[in-house]
């Protein structure tokens, strides 16, 4: 495999020109985002003084907004490429919370959240594409599984951090809350700006033909359909958050402070273990799909147990040693499919649109997301178990489908090292991992 600009990591494989100041800075936009988005209302309430109705009603316009401003973002991708974009985005952010303490009025709150919101939907785009431009090969799945152990870590310590803040100050203290996550964005930016590009691949026999639009993403039916399995994944991402604290206090009957056990957990794991289960994976020469494919059965796993758990309904000692290790299966599932399928998503995407690819498919979390909520309590509301029910199914889809695609996508996207590479850095004839 190439060496990126002359680097190259005590395991041999490639680093990134700039990696340790584009890992670093994005745990600092991470401590950044933990001070404010567990108390999202209440930071918004303290900071303008405007009322939590008034607060809630302009987030969530804001945030239909940016995912209409999100197909808009891959294109400036492609147009001024993601670094670029990655630190203007950087720079609004920083300015949003900047001016957050002075928009005491409506308008003035409405103006500023908009742009932020604008800033904050589309930054998953363009922080994948900047994988994509400073990556290559296996070190796109190292740069993933970094990334998501950084950002969980970065915002458990940036909530921890505000709530003792508010301890010894109360709540007078939003707003150095908010200037600080201005600097923390500010600083961010001025670290990921230290990575550099990879320079581009040779042009292969299509580079004569002009890059197309979206029509040209639209009329991949590979991508589609790896798009339509991510969804069905990202419903059981949303559990978590969304499912699993109603279905504690309702179904199972259990204290509300199970959830924050689990949560604890699952981030722990996540910032503790992601980047050697990633590590662990990628040595084995899995295919990307194939192991994002195990990544979906595992949430399957999870969620399966969660109707075992829903019909036994045992005491209470065994029902928090059931949920404690159901919660271990499911973080498992994340740490093996996330760095597999972003890289997987990445690498699938041509080069010169590359940013509108992954608008395509980021879409497909920001969707689920939407969703989850009135689709999980609706059917709540039938069984406790059905919700399980519906994310173990999709997520069994998602494998199958993840497997279905694996001859109809780039084999440079399946496979995290060409064949013959893997093959040789394993010991094995070439033709033995074809």
């Amino acid at each position: 495999m190439a060496v990126f600009r002359g680097e190259t990591s005590t395991a041999g494989e490639a680093k990134v020109a700039g990696e340790r100041s584009l890992l670093l800075g994005i745990g600092v936009s991470a401590i950044g985002i933990g001070m404010y988005v567990p108390f999202s209302l209440v930071f918004f309430h303290h900071v303008t003084g405007l009322s939590f109705t008034l607060v809630g009603l302009v987030m969530t316009v804001t945030g239909v907004a940016g995912l209409a401003f999100m197909p808009l973002a891959g294109s400036a991708v492609d147009r001024f490429g993601a670094k670029r974009v990655n630190l203007v985005l950087y720079g609004i952010r920083a300015l949003g919370f900047a001016l957050y303490p002075f928009a005491g009025s409506l308008p003035a709150f409405a103006a500023v959240a908009l742009v932020t919101a604008l800033a904050d939907r589309s930054f998953s785009v363009v922080q994948q594409s900047l994988i994509g431009e400073v990556a290559r090969g296996a070190a796109r799945d190292r740069l993933q599984a970094s990334t998501r152990a950084l950002q969980n870590a970065g915002m458990g310590a940036g909530a921890l951090l505000v709530s003792g803040v508010l301890a010894l100050w109360g709540t007078g203290a939003f707003t150095c809350t908010a200037w600080a996550n201005s600097l923390a964005f500010a600083l961010a930016g001025l670290l990921v700006g230290r990575a550099r590009p990879v320079p581009a691949e040779p042009a292969g026999p299509c580079a004569g033909r002009p890059a197309a639009g979206y029509r040209m993403v639209l009329r991949d039916r590979p991508f589609l359909g790896l798009t339509a399995a991510n969804f069905l994944t990202a419903l059981g991402y949303s559990a978590l958050s969304v499912l699993f604290p109603l279905y504690l206090s309702t179904w199972l009957a259990a204290p509300d402070s199970l959830t924050g056990a689990a949560f604890t957990l699952n981030t722990a794991l996540c910032a503790g273990i992601g980047v050697l289960v990633a590590g662990r994976v990628r040595r084995s020469g899995a295919r990307r799909t194939r192991s994002a494919a195990l990544g979906a059965l595992l949430f399957a796993a999870a969620f399966a147990g969660q109707i075992v758990l829903g019909t036994l309904r045992p005491g209470q000692s065994a029902t928090l040693a059931a949920l404690l290790v159901i919660v271990v299966v499911y973080t498992l599932g994340e740490l093996v499919h996330s760095p597999s399928g972003g890289a997987l998503s990445v690498s699938a995407a041509p080069e010169p649109v590359r940013g509108r690819y992954l608008a395509t498919y980021q879409l497909s979390y920001s969707l689920a997301t939407a969703l989850a909520p009135s689709l999980f309590t609706a059917l709540l509301a039938v069984d406790g178990r059905l919700p399980w029910a519906v994310l173990t199914a999709a997520a069994l889809g998602a494998a199958l489908a993840l497997l279905r695609l694996e001859r109809h996508l780039p084999a440079e996207a399946v496979h995290a090292e060409p064949p013959a590479a893997a093959a040789t850095a394993a010991g094995r004839p070439a033709t033995a991992a074809a």
